[in-house]
């Protein structure tokens, strides 16, 4: 069994990678929730960070091999 501070590690790199993405271009991707009320905006990169994770789990899977 894996320790939990991999897991941990695991998903800070994922958030921080789907923010560096969302800041660099490649946010606005269908799946991701946007509000914008006026004063009141919230965005939520669903898809974006679905597919950071995805993209690091087969680096991941690869470095394994």
């Amino acid at each position: 069994m894996r320790s939990p501070g991999v897991a941990v590690f695991y998903v800070l790199l994922v958030i921080l990678l789907t923010m560096a993405s969302v800041q660099y271009g490649l946010g606005r991707l269908p799946g991701d929730i946007v509000v914008d009320l006026g004063s009141f905006y919230f965005y939520v990169p669903f898809t974006t960070g679905l597919i950071v994770a995805l993209l690091l789990g087969v680096v991941f899977w690869f470095f394994r091999r």
